[in-house]
């Protein structure tokens, strides 16, 4: 049995998909764990054991775990929350579960950057590798996803691409960072979930096939989009008052700059280290022009009503 948590989010449900057709011919089933089991298709609903609540519920962890082999295992963000709390907080019902259930592996989203001197400051990633920590403190086999920056972080540019060819980060101009499609991180965690032979505790690095720079981003788009694109660097004095000006936990503000900090220190290149160079691929890595022209392209191009919608 292996369990899905978030498998309506980004990652989640792409795995799911990956999961439901692979599954049988593994002699495995699924289960998953869904706020809103309405938000699932119907046809893989009809194909998986559905356990309604929340993962960061112990009651409903009792139900989820029970006769569960393998877990992947997802904290969904929580700007209400201070990082510590969203992730490690989140997941030590979790962490007690596993061990009182016997689950033997689990698979989780975290970051890169794990061994490095800019992670003992970097925010999320700070409290995503605390978790992890927890995770295999807990006596299961444990593989954390040592994910880059995702392409689909662009998707939330649409509209100031679709309607001023600007797109906004923290980064330098020219600086490349490694950067991943969510669908190879979706394959990665699939190809972890049926394999029954891996044990003790690991990351796997999950990036794609080139480090990028937001130049390189604006040219690839320009390309891709058949219109101007460029980048504007924001300060990040700038996001942190854009953050808050929205109602986020001061926090949980904090954590998102002292993230963005780290990540223009070299944090990610350096999680890549040391002397193994760019980890293989699960299966065929996702460039970023294949990405822009199969899922930015539709975002930007889509009537605003219709963006707004999705």
């Amino acid at each position: 049995m292996i369990v899905i948590t978030a498998p309506t989010g980004n990652i989640g449900s792409r795995l799911l998909s990956l999961l439901v057709e692979a599954a049988p011919a593994h002699g495995e089933e699924l289960r998953v764990v869904v706020r809103d089991p309405a938000r699932l298709p119907g046809a893989v609903r009809a194909r998986v054991e559905v356990v309604t609540g929340s993962h960061g519920d112990p009651a409903t962890l009792e139900r989820a775990f029970t006769g569960a082999d393998a877990v992947f295992w997802l904290v969904p963000p929580d700007a209400s929350l201070a990082p510590g709390e969203g992730f490690s907080g989140f997941t030590r019902p979790a962490a007690r579960a596993f061990a009182a259930h016997g689950v033997g592996r689990v698979v989780g989203v975290s970051a890169l950057g794990r061994g490095t001197p800019q992670a003992a400051r970097a925010g999320l990633v700070t409290a995503s590798l605390a978790m992890d920590d927890l995770i295999a403190g807990s006596g299961v086999a444990f593989r954390a996803l040592a994910c880059a920056s995702f392409f689909e972080n662009l998707l939330e540019e649409a509209g100031s691409i679709r309607a001023d060819g600007v797109f906004t980060d923290t980064l330098a101009a020219d600086r490349p960072v490694p950067m991943v499609a969510v669908a190879d991180i979706a394959a990665t965690a699939a190809g972890l979930l049926l394999d029954r032979s891996w044990a003790g505790t690991g990351s796997v690095p999950v990036v794609g096939p080139q480090d990028l720079s937001p130049d390189d981003l604006a040219r690839v788009m320009t390309e891709e989009l058949g219109r101007p694109v460029r980048y504007r660097r924001q300060s990040l004095d700038e996001l942190r008052t854009a953050l808050l000006g929205h109602g986020l936990n001061a926090a949980f503000v904090e954590g998102v700059v002292d993230m963005k900090r780290a990540k223009e220190q070299g944090m990610d290149s350096a999680g890549l280290e040391p002397g193994t160079g760019r980890p293989a691929p699960a299966g065929p890595a996702t460039t970023f022009a294949r990405w822009c022209a199969r899922t930015l392209k539709p975002a930007v191009l889509a009537a605003p009503e219709a963006a707004d919608a999705h």
